[in-house]
């Protein structure tokens, strides 16, 4: 009784109840109009006509197309008017001038790596292309003399991060897609009020979807109330609306610009395995410590200027930092990836590590929810002779995402790449690692969410140790599971695998 009441009366019920309405008056008022004017019809027709065209014409990802083309066709009286009201992705005139004033702000504090690309270029061209390619779209340069530190676990990253937090001097920043009360957050917010009456600046950052049902109601209030500064990421309203498609799923913490994380650990406490409701909770962090982390710093500050709508100076955070770790440690660059700006980075950094392989491509990743250049890229790679391979979860988060990805088997497999699924549970991490010189280790999920929709991060490596780190744990992770093989795919019902083809249309939505 008290789980139903606490359900009747969560905010998010009282969000999909008012879309819900909004749906319904809407197709009401279509079906009025349709009964008193004899042109309504036609004229919804043609409506949607023009939103075929429209979209056939515009930049957006093909897979996103079909999506809104298949109901249009389908519905053509309501197609085309819920194309309109829903189907607009075009930013408000204040957001924009508000996200260029950013990009100007990070632009004019982030100093370009154009020494260490060239550096870069007189070992491997390869490597300084993607290097500058990154620099120029995603605006965050590469840094040498930097300690890249890579982490297998949960657990791992959490010690780490609770020993870090312990050093804070001057500030703390954390910016999470999910936090959840628990062992993790507890122990993590303990530490948090502990710094502030020290006097150190801690600011948090959560998003409001991927914390509904974690965190009460208002609980930036909470967070304020005892001194630590919180803003709370593009926040739920009962209104249908496809902004709340953007998230927020970066996961960065970063401590008097010294020391900066990121991965695909969440605060919360299945991912250190104080609660499994998934079986094991495989993920893994990277934990960049010297020059590098100011790029992660400026990641925050961006978002933060942007939620608060204020005007501050970054540079009052950079550090001169005086430590510089060994040139042996190669080169870093902490990137970021948005959907405001077109430009899909972390799919062109995953890509381009496919297409320019020579010996191999090893990828873990939760979901594989991949548009057709992402598969036509890893079925190349693996058709020239690149050992291609890639653990997914056995055990899923998410039953109807797991059977998409499952869709994308039967042709990867038969192109020569490999499939493992992760037997002990749930595998959340999503790292790269190519030909013994890079790695990749961040929050970008293989899916579309993760790759047009979301705010998202991560750190590409190259020549440093921690590259043969997340190649052993791969190697490690391989032991731990099992090959998925043509056999078993041709084994398959036909109406499952129906069900998959028809749920990999509607992928973007997923």
């Amino acid at each position: 009784m008290r789980f139903f009441i606490k359900f009747i009366f969560h905010r998010a019920t009282f969000v999909v109840i008012s879309a819900l309405i909004q749906l319904f008056v809407l197709i009401f008022v279509i079906i009025k109009f349709n009964e008193y004017f004899v042109f309504f019809y036609g004229i919804s027709i043609v409506v949607s006509i023009i939103a075929v065209l429209y979209i056939l014409y515009n930049n957006s990802n093909p897979a996103y197309k079909i999506v809104w083309i298949i109901p249009i066709l389908v519905f053509p009286l309501f197609g085309g008017l819920f194309y309109l009201f829903f189907g607009g992705s075009k930013l408000s005139r204040r957001t924009r001038k508000k996200m260029e004033c950013i990009v100007a702000k990070s632009r004019a504090v982030l100093i370009k790596g154009e020494v260490i690309i060239n550096e870069i270029r007189n070992n491997n061209e390869t490597a300084a292309n993607q290097s500058s390619y990154i620099q120029n779209y995603s605006l965050f340069p590469p840094y040498k003399y930097t300690k890249a530190e890579y982490f297998s676990t949960g657990e791992e990253t959490f010690n780490e991060l609770i020993e870090q937090l312990k050093k804070a001097k001057q500030y703390i920043f954390l910016e999470y897609f999910i936090i959840k009360e628990g062992v993790m957050w507890n122990s993590v917010l303990q530490i948090l009020r502990d710094k502030v009456q020290e006097g150190v600046e801690v600011r948090v950052i959560y998003d409001d979807i991927g914390c509904m049902f974690t965190l009460p109601n208002g609980y930036h209030k909470e967070l304020e109330k005892i001194g630590i500064k919180c803003c709370v990421f593009n926040p739920l309203i009962p209104m249908v609306s496809f902004k709340f498609n953007n998230r927020d799923h970066r996961k960065i913490a970063v401590i008097d610009g010294l020391v900066g994380f990121t991965g695909g650990i969440n605060l919360s406490d299945e991912y250190i395995n104080k609660y499994q409701k998934y079986g094991y909770w495989k993920d893994t962090a990277i934990k960049v410590e010297g020059k590098a982390a100011w790029n992660l710093s400026v990641m925050f500050l961006s978002m933060w200027s942007f939620l608060r709508g204020i005007d501050e100076d970054f540079n009052t955070f950079k550090k001169n930092i005086e430590k510089e770790f060994s040139s042996r440690e190669g080169y870093v660059q902490p990137f970021a990836d948005s959907p405001l700006d077109g430009e899909p980075v972390g799919e062109i950094i995953y890509m381009n590590l496919i297409s320019k392989a020579t010996k191999y491509v090893y990828i873990t990743t939760p979901y594989l929810v991949i548009g057709n250049e992402m598969v036509t890229a890893l079925t190349s790679a693996a058709k020239g002779g690149v050992d291609v391979r890639i653990i997914t979860p056995h055990i899923p988060d998410k039953k109807i995402v797991h059977s998409v990805t499952k869709s994308y088997y039967k042709v990867l497999i038969e192109s020569g790449v490999k499939i493992y699924e992760y037997m002990p549970g749930f595998i959340h991490s999503k790292t790269y690692v190519c030909d013994n010189e890079y790695g990749v280790v961040g929050s970008i999920n293989m899916d579309f969410r993760s790759l047009y929709l979301h705010f998202e991060c991560g750190v590409w490596m190259y020549k440093t140790n921690t590259v043969y780190d997340i190649k052993k744990d791969f190697m490690d992770t391989l032991d731990k599971s099992k090959e998925i093989t043509l056999e078993e795919i041709n084994k398959v019902k036909w109406y499952s695998t129906l069900w998959r083809v028809v749920l990999r249309v509607f992928a973007p939505l997923m």
